[in-house]
């Protein structure tokens, strides 16, 4: 596997290692950018002779640069051109999620969009929540950076999407914002024209039997 099959299978560990720091003072695109240079290093570094998996290597170089975001308190720079293209590349995504029921990958935005997969992934990287992430503390000040979440949890989110491709449409497109876009059962609810008890339950049911699948 090369650098670049790397980067693009692993976007979701991106999104998983970003997810654990929402809500704390940072916007989310600022966080997901940040994860996605910590990918990027990662793939340049990683060396399979070691006998470790990437993900296990990956984790502790993304979670460093979005605590660093932390500590220098400030944006990743994006360029007006950078985040106008981030837009045509949220709205693919979207259309593309709605068709296939998973988000795309760089190659697959690339295509879509008619750009070098490089530039896609650097606009994944910028693409902004779709809902607000930021949060003070009780005193109005920035809320304090969190402990540093468990390997275990981070990669689940990696394994939920190695296993999607097994599942029905709408199944997929269920984990797909609940698990990738961070929406709330209600959210979901909305988008698949469910109630959201139908979306509890069904959400259960398929974790149960993903469970199973992954052993």
């Amino acid at each position: 596997m090369d650098r670049e099959e790397r980067v693009t299978q692993n976007l979701g560990l991106a999104h998983a290692c970003a997810n654990r720091f929402r809500g704390r003072g940072i916007e989310y695109d600022d966080l997901y950018q940040a994860a996605c240079v910590g990918l990027v290093q990662a793939a340049d570094r990683f060396d399979e002779s070691r006998g470790l998996q990437f993900s296990t290597y990956a984790v502790p170089v993304i979670l460093g640069e979005v605590r660093r975001l932390f500590r220098e308190g400030g944006a990743v720079k994006v360029s007006r051109g950078l985040r106008e293209l981030s837009r045509r590349a949220n709205a693919e995504a979207k259309n593309f999620a709605e068709e296939a029921g998973r988000m795309p990958s760089v190659t697959e935005l690339a295509q879509r969009m008619d750009i070098d997969p490089e530039t896609a992934a650097q606009a994944l990287g910028a693409l902004q929540a779709p809902i607000s992430l930021t949060a003070e503390d009780e005193d109005g000040g920035m809320m304090d950076l969190p402990d540093e979440p468990h390997e275990e949890e981070l990669t689940d989110t990696l394994s939920l999407q190695q296993v999607m491709g097994s599942l029905e449409p709408n199944d997929r497109k269920l984990l797909y914002f609940r698990y990738f876009q961070s929406q709330t059962q209600t959210q979901t609810a909305q988008a698949l024209g469910m109630t959201q008890v139908q979306v509890s339950r069904r959400e259960k049911k398929i974790l149960s039997a993903l469970r199973k699948e992954l052993g």
